[in-house]
């Protein structure tokens, strides 16, 4: 499909999908958010695609968030598809693993994309924040929540109550970004980190996202020890072809040919 606000590039079992805004730093209205929701929903649901990257068109921003201009040319109103903002924020069931890619500024919503990844990383040059309260918001598309679970509630409130902006060195130091890369590279770096993954078992990887979400919402280790079986991609790891395939070509002596299911 073509895109209006996103383009979608499909590289044998990884999706790229770069937001395409750029003359708004990749700030997201509703039609954007509503874009990408339909091609997460397309990622999702294709069997061929096992791993996504997100970034941002240009070199100056990942996604500076909630298109603030649209939606005070629209009197306020702000329409959030289901699966959230940049269709990524409130997709709590995907098992398939998203890279953010940030190339630049990460701002608000935009960091929100990237906190609802599973890996971020970040151009040596890329900025975060979540200044929504100096524009009289909050960040209510899963940043509160996401970065006191990533990084600790103390150091989390002071990026949240402050606004300020953090440095992609300093946010590897806190904890979110997973790894800083040389400036205008950061998307063949995320790249690099696809290619391990996919060195792995598509049915592993998923169950072992899955594992780790739900069972972080367990009361305990214990519990969620107890409850992991009935996951639904923990599941389907043990129904799937590829659940016999990895040990058999590990006693063959050869490289495993994944299925992803």
């Amino acid at each position: 499909m073509t895109y209006q606000f996103c383009t979608v590039d499909r590289q044998g079992p990884l999706t790229v999908v770069t937001i395409n805004r750029p003359e708004v730093m990749n700030a997201l209205h509703p039609p954007a958010n509503q874009e990408l929701a339909e091609v997460f929903d397309a990622f999702a649901a294709d069997p061929d695609q096992w791993v996504a990257i997100i970034t941002g068109a240009g070199d100056r921003a990942f996604s500076a968030g909630n298109d603030l201009r649209f939606q005070a040319e629209n009197q306020g109103r702000l329409t959030i598809p289901p699966a959230g903002f940049g269709g990524l924020t409130s997709r709590f069931d995907l098992a398939k693993p998203v890279i953010a890619a940030v190339n630049g500024v990460a701002m608000g919503g935009g960091f929100e994309i990237a906190l609802a990844s599973d890996i971020i990383i970040a151009d040596e040059k890329a900025i975060f924040a979540l200044p929504e309260p100096r524009v009289g918001l909050a960040a209510l598309a899963g940043g509160l929540h996401r970065l006191p679970r990533i990084i600790g509630e103390t150091r989390a409130m002071g990026m949240i109550l402050t606004g300020r902006r953090v440095g992609a060195e300093e946010g590897e130091r806190l904890g979110f970004v997973n790894a800083v890369a040389p400036a205008g590279t950061a998307l063949e770096v995320a790249k690099t980190w696809a290619a391990q993954i996919l060195e792995c078992g598509p049915m592993s990887i998923r169950a072992s996202k899955d594992a780790v979400k739900r069972g972080l919402a367990e009361p305990s280790v214990e519990a969620a020890v107890k409850a992991q079986n009935g996951y639904p991609a923990v599941a389907a790891l043990y129904r799937s072809e590829d659940f016999v395939e990895g040990p058999k070509a590990f006693a063959e002596k050869r490289a495993p040919q994944w299925k992803g299911r």
